[in-house]
């Protein structure tokens, strides 16, 4: 049998070997992919822009076979730690001073509870809603009505009961205002309905639910900006006076308020790759996000990695040091 042409197999072998030199570099350049990353999350109620985000999360990613998140519902930022520190959730949503009970152990809390912080997201505006006709112009007005604190376990409900109380109007006494433990669904439907003269709640701006009923029904926003100094003092330094601007819901004017950052945590025992991947995740689906709920832009690694008194978990600590923002405790409190 005659043998080929030297330059045919010269030619034959050259193929071969490129194709087998782009193939090795082609899977060095891009390694197969490590273990999908499965979380369910923890968010708030719906309506809220915890849900929104954690919803959005979950749907920007699912054509990704490698990745899945469940966002769930639940009550927010109580419940939320406690969810995530019993290992029933890997993550969730939480406003900081929450957070900083549960992981010092104060109430209400029983216990420190062994949780990280992924990221600060953004700052949640305390609002409390009343009809535009109403006499109310302060919290202490609300003495002897009928107002929903938010619903049992959220965060809402710890800053309403906190502001009740600096304005004097403490559960049991004579000033007290009858209180119901409302969703923010709930307490749109009860303020609209009017079984309640107002309502709390925090949330990021804008808040749907509150877009919606502000389209529907005149209402407006107290202003809570008083309160601030004394909330600081009490509390610690979680509180700051954000401005509501006149247009972020149809037809209210402008408000001071109070703001209070929001974080994404996780259990203390997600493993450190877990926790990396999750928080690049989070960086990496920010633009699809923001399409969703504006309150995306707000996530910047120089600001996410201020989340003191609550420690960044390790694996989200490393993946700020890859983008050049290692943790750093002088830059860190909220």
């Amino acid at each position: 049998m005659a043998r080929p042409p030297t330059h045919r197999l010269w030619a034959t072998t050259r193929v071969l070997t490129v194709g087998l030199l782009t193939v090795c570099l082609l899977s060095w350049s891009h390694p197969p992919r490590s273990d999908p990353l499965r979380l369910a999350i923890g968010t708030g109620g719906s309506g809220g822009v915890y849900h929104v985000y954690g919803a959005g999360l979950a749907r920007v990613t699912d054509p990704d076979p490698d990745t899945q998140i469940t966002a769930l519902t639940t009550a927010a930022s109580v419940e939320n730690n406690r969810l995530v520190a019993s290992g029933a959730l890997d993550a969730a949503f939480t406003l900081a001073d929450v957070a900083a009970l549960a992981v010092e152990g104060r109430e209400p809390f029983d216990r420190p509870l062994p949780i990280k912080a992924i990221a600060r997201l953004y700052d949640n505006y305390t609002h409390v809603v009343v009809r535009a006709d109403s006499p109310y112009e302060e919290v202490a007005d609300l003495a002897g009505a009928s107002v929903s604190v938010g619903a049992r376990g959220s965060g809402t409900e710890m800053m309403a009961e906190r502001l009740l109380s600096t304005a004097g109007l403490e559960e049991n006494t004579d000033s007290d205002v009858t209180r119901h433990r409302l969703s923010i669904g709930g307490s749109v439907r009860a303020l609209e309905e009017g079984r309640v003269d107002a309502f709390f709640w925090s949330g990021g701006l804008p808040t749907q639910a509150v877009s919606d009923l502000a389209a529907r029904t005149p209402v407006r926003l107290l202003d809570l900006s008083e309160h601030v100094p004394e909330l600081v003092d009490e509390h610690g330094e979680f509180y700051s006076e954000l401005p509501v601007p006149a247009g972020t819901y149809e037809n209210v004017p402008a408000v001071r308020t109070i703001g209070v950052p929001s974080l994404m945590v996780a259990g203390s025992r997600m493993p450190d790759r877990t926790a990396r991947e999750f928080t690049r995740l989070l960086f990496e689906s920010q633009n699809a996000l923001v399409e969703i709920h504006p309150v995306a832009l707000h996530l910047h690694p120089r600001s996410a990695i201020a989340t003191l008194p609550v420690p960044l978990h390790p694996g989200a600590t490393t993946y700020y040091r890859s983008v050049k923002y290692a943790h750093d405790e002088r830059t860190s409190a909220p």
